[in-house]
């Protein structure tokens, strides 16, 4: 997914928790009462397509940067997407969305857009929602007639924005969002989701009242303060996103909790290197890497990824792939690895799938990790601490050689021995942090 400009903006007011109401569609997964409150925890199915583009070869492709340097040479980029279903609006209007833990705001086609990437995709019809009115796209003004603009690095979006209903599952909360009135048409024509729904820490919001997560938080819904994300590898699995709870049946490994480092919103942390095996590369002390959801590539500086580039080697023959180490990053006393089929796009040749990212100061420089990292591994989002959970994702064939543990004799965790918990023990083994929060 082509990454875009936030506009972040600061703001201390907090939306009240009388805006929270409740569907009478019973979907929770498991729900209870906390000081006359319910709460829920949901599991949500994500949809998984393929989708091949013809792209330029770019330097700086960040949705967040203005402006792209470009050169000549066009390829076939084959991308993966991961996308759900979300409902705006009274009566519910529905919506497909990328559940995008880069981005902080929630953004689909508006009915006045007349743009061929709008025309492609459902819009929101505010004149026909008896909750939705037109709202200031910033909590600093009371303008109710302003847009905003978000740019990304290869297209541009702009909008007004909306107060309705937002709902997912068993949950409504009423916030703001962007109804776009002009799209440009690459790279958004060719989405096979109508939006954007931005789960990032809510600083990067356009302001709190437009954060999904913050509002969550601070009515103090789900059932425990987290989200929890499963992305498959097959046809055959289900790729899954679940607010509220930890599933154990899609981890293969105990969850390593990092403290997100600092920044402006995203789900980042410091890490000590890279590593090629179990070797570091000198290359990449304290670096910052965030996990986007939103995005389909492994993304970083450009003088960082030509050295990758460098180091890998990969022949465009391919005929040293299956030579190729796995390629990882440090963290603590573990190296968290991707195989060569998650870093190679092998085709008629092969190809490192690595992006250049150059994030400007504050923000950046930025590594960033896409989907090929987080299907090897189950990511859980702890809201209220500012911290990451990584497990090894179960699937289907999961390699043990991806997660290891480097302050103990490279040991390895034990795939076959981790077996789904049963409810009292889930909140033991895993949540028992959760427990103390209240």
């Amino acid at each position: 997914m082509t990454r875009v400009l936030l506009l972040v903006v600061w703001a201390n007011a907090l939306p009240s928790t009388a805006n929270i109401v409740r569907r009478s569609l019973q979907t929770t997964l498991d729900s209870e009462m906390r000081d006359g409150v319910p709460r829920s925890s949901m599991t949500f199915s994500l949809h998984r397509r393929k989708v091949s583009e013809i792209v330029r070869d770019t330097s700086v492709n960040d949705r967040r940067l203005i402006g792209l340097q470009e050169s000549s040479t066009l390829r076939i980029e084959h991308k993966m997407a991961y996308f759900g279903q979300i409902s705006l609006g009274t009566p519910l209007q529905n919506f497909s969305v990328v559940f995008d833990t880069g981005s902080g705001n929630l953004i689909v086609p508006g009915s006045h857009c007349t743009s061929a990437a709008c025309r492609n995709h459902k819009a929101y019809h505010l004149g026909a929602s008896s909750t939705g009115r037109r709202t200031t796209c910033s909590e600093h003004t009371e303008n109710p007639e302003d847009f905003l603009t978000i740019t990304f690095g290869t297209g541009e979006i702009s909008g007004e924005c909306v107060e309705d209903r937002t709902c997912f599952g068993d949950i409504c909360t009423v916030g703001k969002f962007m109804a776009s009135a002009t799209e440009s048409r690459h790279p958004f024509a060719s989405f096979s989701f109508d939006g954007v729904l931005g789960l990032a820490l809510p600083s990067m919001a356009q302001g709190l009242s437009f954060s999904l997560l913050h509002r969550l938080h601070e009515a103090d819904l789900l059932h425990h303060p987290v989200f929890a994300v499963f992305l498959s590898e097959q046809e055959t699995e289900t790729s899954e996103i679940t607010f509220g709870d930890v599933l154990p049946q899609h981890m293969a490994s105990e969850l390593m909790w990092v403290n997100v480092s600092r920044g402006p919103g995203y789900w980042e942390i410091e890490i000590e290197d890279f590593t090629l095996g179990v070797e570091k590369l000198n290359m990449c002390k304290g670096c910052r890497v965030a996990m986007d959801t939103g995005t389909s590539q492994l993304a970083g500086p450009s003088s960082m990824i030509a050295e990758l580039r460098r180091l890998l080697n990969v022949k465009s023959d391919c005929s040293n792939y299956d030579d190729l180490p796995n390629l990882g990053i440090h963290v603590g006393s573990h190296i968290l690895s991707l195989d060569r089929h998650s870093y190679v796009e092998k085709a008629d040749e092969c190809r490192a799938t690595l992006m250049d990212v150059d994030v400007p100061p504050p923000n950046g420089p930025l590594v960033v990790f896409g989907i090929p990292f987080l299907t090897k591994f189950y990511t859980v989002y702890d809201i209220q601490n500012s911290r990451i959970g990584f497990a090894l994702a179960r699937h289907q064939k999961t390699n043990s050689e991806l997660f290891i543990q480097v302050d103990t004799n490279l040991t390895r965790p034990q795939v076959d021995q981790v077996q789904p918990l049963a409810a009292p023990e889930v909140e033991s083994r895993f949540l028992a942090p959760f427990l103390s929060f209240r």
